[in-house]
C-alpha cells in the first residue's frame, strides 16, 4: 500500500516537472483574438508592410511576400 501511494506520489510530481518545463519552453503566450493581428499589408496607393507587435516597417512588400522577414525577425529579437 505504502509504494502504491509513493508511486502516485512521485509520477504526480514528475507530471508537475514536465507541465513546468513545457510552460517554461512555450514562454508568453496570449490568446489569439479578432484585432490581434501581427501584420498590415497596404498595397495601394503605397506599398508598406508593418509589423504591429516591433513597429517596424517596410516599404517593399514583395520582398517580404518573397520570404525576406530578417527586419521583422530582427526587431523581435531585440525585443526580447
Amino acid at each position: 500500500m505504502a509504494m502504491k501511494i509513493l508511486k502516485s506520489r512521485l509520477l504526480e510530481l514528475k507530471e508537475q516537472e514536465h507541465k513546468e518545463s513545457l510552460k517554461e519552453l512555450k514562454g508568453d503566450y496570449s490568446q489569439i483574438t479578432w484585432g490581434m493581428q501581427i501584420r498590415s499589408y497596404v498595397f495601394h496607393p503605397y506599398t508598406m508592410v508593418k509589423d504591429h507587435r516591433t513597429g517596424a516597417e517596410v516599404g517593399n512588400v514583395n520582398k517580404v511576400l518573397d520570404g525576406d522577414l530578417d527586419l521583422f525577425i530582427n526587431e523581435m529579437l531585440k525585443k526580447t
